[in-house]
């Protein structure tokens, strides 16, 4: 798979979900399709639904529909916003739980960087970083019409 990028990229990536998936749940007892939710409300928060929707890439309905457990998990709060909009933040325990559970993933994916054989590799961690932005960006605007 290595000659097509595409396939290189896809495969890093189902690997580092099903990494984050395991310790996630085993650790915190949280998914990590949840964990992306509350991460992307702590990132933005306060924001609506609609919006929630659109930085998550899913349908509102699929944010509207996983909203309740969310909540019952005690993760979010939702109050009423201008208009008829909904708007969604974390509560202290998902706060917490974003924070934790954020920085100990980072420190795992980052003491990658340690192993021998990346280091050999001569690869950077803050020129990966970048060039991983850039990259993201690049494809962002070719899906742009």
């Amino acid at each position: 798979m290595a000659e097509r990028i595409s396939f290189t990229l896809h495969e890093l990536v189902a690997t580092v979900d099903a990494f984050a998936d395991a310790r996630l749940r085993g650790t915190y007892g949280i998914s990590i399709g949840d964990f992306i939710y509350l991460a992307t409300i702590a990132d933005q928060q306060p924001l609506d639904l609609t919006s929630l929707a659109r930085c998550l890439m899913v349908t509102k309905a699929a944010v509207s529909k996983r909203m309740p457990h969310l909540a019952q998990a005690g993760w979010v709060r939702t109050s009423n916003g201008p208009g008829r909009r909904i708007l969604v933040g974390l509560t202290d325990a998902g706060a917490s739980l974003v924070e934790r559970a954020g920085g100990e993933l980072d420190a795992e994916f980052m003491g990658l960087f340690d192993d021998p054989r990346l280091i050999d590799t001569g690869v950077d961690r803050a020129v990966l970083a970048r060039q991983l932005e850039v990259l993201t960006e690049l494809v962002r605007e070719k899906e742009t019409p």
